[in-house]
C-alpha cells in the first residue's frame, strides 16, 4: 500500500473522530457518560496530542506543542472525571483540532530525508499505529454517545414486530485437530499479536454465526439471569450487586424489547448478533447452552480458514486472560499492552459495527475487564468434540 494512501486513510480516521466532536454541543462535549468513558473533547484532545507526540517530539526532537498540554492527555494522570470540566471552551478546541491535524498531513507529506530516515518511520509503521489509534478511539467515543442516548431514552409503546425469542441454531463448522499459526506481523499488527505463535489445538466445533439477539431472549425467557448454577461465583455476586437482567444495549418497554444506539432507539433484529453483555453475561449463556467460550486462538484459527459469518459486528469474548505472546517486547512504548497483562482483562475478537476496517484483521486483540458492558460485545460458541452430537 502506498505511503499517500496511508495518510489519506490517517485523514479519514482524524476526521471521524473530529466528526464526532463537532456534532456535539458544548455540554456533550464536556459530559461524562459512563464511569469507565472520558468526555468527547477529551478524546479528541487526545488523539490530537498524540498525533503530535510521536510526529513532532520523537521523530524531529519538537515538543512545542504536545509539553504543555502532556500531563491532561496523558492517560493515568488526570481522572476521567474531571476531563470535561478542565477542557478548552468548544470552539477554541475544535478550532486547534482542526489546524494541528492538517498540519499533520501535511507534514508526514513533506518529511525531510533526515525524518524518514526515523526508524519508527520504517515501513509507514506510526502511519499504521496512529490510524488505529485513531479509529480506537472513534469506537470509544460511539459508545459514549450511546451512553448518552441510553440515559435520555424512552421505550416506545407500539412496535410493528416486538422481538421473539428462538431456540439456538445448530449451524456449526468442525475444525480438525492441528498446527495452526496466530498472530500478526509488523507494521500493521501490535506489540501484542506478535511475534506470529505455533497453536496446537485440538478437535472442536465453533458456531458459525456469533448468537443472536433472538437466541439470547431466549436465555433470559428461560431465567437465565436467575439461575445461578449457570454463573460462576463472581459473576452472580456481581449480578446481584447490579441487579443486571438484560443487555447493557436493551431496554424493554410495553412494546417489548428495543436496542439503543448513538441515535437513539431502534428495533431489535432477530437474527442480528447480541451486543453489550460482559464476560459474565458470556459465560453463563455458554453454560446454558451447554457450549463455552473459545479460547482467542481457536477463533483466530477458524476466521483465517473462512470458516465463521458475521464476523465484524460485535466484538466477541474469548475464555482466555489477554496474555503476551511468547516472545512479546513492548512497542512503541511500554504501556500500550504490557499493564494489561494483569490477569483481569479478558480478550475479544472481531471487531463491531463501528469498528474500522484498519482495525478488522483475524489478529487484532481487544481487552477489557470482565464486567464491562458499555462496549460492542457477543459471543460465539464453540463446543468440545465430546459435546458435538
Amino acid at each position: 500500500m502506498s505511503n499517500e494512501t496511508l495518510i489519506e486513510e490517517l485523514g479519514r480516521a482524524q476526521s471521524l473522530v473530529l466528526g464526532l466532536a463537532e456534532d456535539a454541543d458544548e455540554q456533550t462535549l464536556r459530559a461524562q457518560y459512563h464511569p469507565d468513558l472520558s468526555p468527547l473533547g477529551w478524546h479528541l484532545g487526545h488523539c490530537v496530542f498524540t498525533d503530535c507526540l510521536w510526529l513532532h517530539e520523537k521523530i524531529r526532537g519538537d515538543d512545542s506543542v504536545t509539553a504543555p498540554i502532556a500531563n491532561f492527555y496523558t492517560p493515568p494522570n488526570v481522572p476521567k472525571h474531571e476531563r470535561g470540566r478542565l477542557l478548552p471552551p468548544r470552539d477554541a478546541l475544535l478550532a486547534w483540532a482542526r489546524e494541528l491535524q492538517q498540519f499533520n498531513l501535511h507534514y508526514l507529506r513533506n518529511l525531510r530525508p533526515e525524518w524518514q530516515a526515523h526508524p519508527l518511520l520504517q515501513d509507514d509503521y506510526l502511519i499504521h499505529f496512529l490510524i488505529q489509534h485513531n479509529s480506537q478511539h472513534y469506537e470509544t467515543m460511539v459508545m459514549a454517545l450511546t451512553q448518552k442516548a441510553l440515559a435520555e431514552f424512552t421505550p416506545e409503546t407500539t412496535a410493528a414486530a416486538p422481538l421473539e425469542a428462538a431456540a439456538l441454531r445448530n449451524e456449526r463448522v468442525d475444525i480438525a485437530a492441528g498446527h495452526y499459526r496466530v498472530g500478526g506481523d509488523q507494521p500493521v499488527a501490535c506489540d501484542n499479536e506478535v511475534p506470529r505463535q505455533h497453536a496446537v489445538l485440538g478437535p472442536f466445533a465453533i458456531a458459525r454465526c456469533p448468537v443472536s439477539n433472538a437466541e439470547y431472549l431466549g436465555f433470559i425467557e428461560d431465567g437465565g439471569y436467575r439461575r445461578s448454577e449457570l454463573w460462576e461465583d463472581q459473576g452472580w455476586q456481581w449480578r446481584e450487586q447490579h441487579a443486571i437482567e438484560h443487555p447493557d444495549h436493551w431496554r424493554r418497554g410495553d412494546a417489548g424489547w428495543q436496542a439503543v444506539g448513538m441515535r437513539g432507539g431502534y428495533a431489535l433484529a432477530a437474527d442480528e448478533p447480541v451486543s453489550g453483555i460482559s464476560h459474565y453475561e458470556a459465560k453463563a449463556f455458554a453454560r446454558w447452552a451447554d457450549a463455552r467460550l473459545p479460547h482467542e486462538f481457536q477463533w483466530e484459527a477458524a476466521c483465517r480458514i473462512g470458516a465463521l459469518e458475521q464476523t465484524g459486528r460485535v466484538w466477541e469474548w474469548c475464555d482466555n486472560l489477554f496474555h503476551p505472546y511468547d516472545g512479546f517486547k513492548p512497542f512503541p512504548y511500554a504501556e500500550y499492552s504490557q499493564p494489561w497483562f494483569d490477569s483481569r482483562h479478558y480478550t475479544l475478537r472481531g471487531g463491531s459495527l463501528h469498528t474500522r476496517p484498519w482495525i478488522k484483521r483475524p489478529s487484532f486483540r481487544n481487552f477489557f475487564e470482565a464486567d464491562k458492558r458499555h462496549i460492542f460485545s457477543g459471543l460465539r460458541l464453540v463446543f468440545d468434540e465430546s459435546t458435538h452430537a
